[in-house]
């Protein structure tokens, strides 16, 4: 089963249509959100094309497999306008016998791990950095994001299927590789 992972949308319906251009390209399963899907955050500045309605709009339309979790800038209104559950701080998701522990990252993190045990997959968005490594037996992974990449880093999204997960730039480059 192949899964897709991207994070941090704030908004932007140009990178949501690149990342559903994607998900096209890749064919998954599923379509994992990890969070920030409408509003870009006090903190960052507005990304291309921002439009929450559109963003609203295009993934009630995806109609295909899609789960998502709540980021630190989702808030009950967006719920409103979202015709999919997201507002849960977390989703596990059993694939291929591992347990992946999916959430945003601004409460549970990379930093600060749920209780997992060795061999288990842990993924978060929110620092809009690109990560695939180990901590602790611990596969840790972070796709990106797809609208505000920070320190230099692309935009990106992750592909997870037969025990490699990869993170791409839009351009179909390689960022990031680890083999569960």
């Amino acid at each position: 089963m192949k899964l897709m992972f991207i994070s941090d949308i704030h908004g932007s319906l140009h990178w949501l249509e690149q990342a559903l251009l994607k998900a096209e390209e890749e064919q998954p399963h599923t379509l994992v959100v990890l969070g920030d899907f409408l509003y870009h955050g006090p903190r960052n500045p507005l990304p291309d094309g921002y439009d929450p309605q559109g963003v609203a709009a295009r993934l009630n339309a995806y109609g295909k497999s899609l789960v998502a979790v709540r980021g630190n800038c989702d808030a009950e209104v967006d719920q409103m306008l979202l015709q999919f559950p997201m507002m849960g701080d977390y989703v596990l998701i059993l694939h291929e016998g591992r347990k992946i522990y999916a959430t945003h990252g601004h409460g549970f993190s990379i930093d600060n791990l749920p209780q997992l045990t060795p061999g288990d997959v842990f993924i978060q968005g929110h620092t809009h950095l690109p990560v695939a490594d180990v901590k602790e037996g611990i596969t840790v992974l972070n796709p990106g994001s797809i609208s505000l990449p920070k320190e230099n880093h692309p935009n990106s999204y992750g592909i997870l299927e037969n025990g490699t997960f990869i993170i791409k730039d839009f351009a179909g480059n390689i960022v990031k590789k680890i083999k569960l």
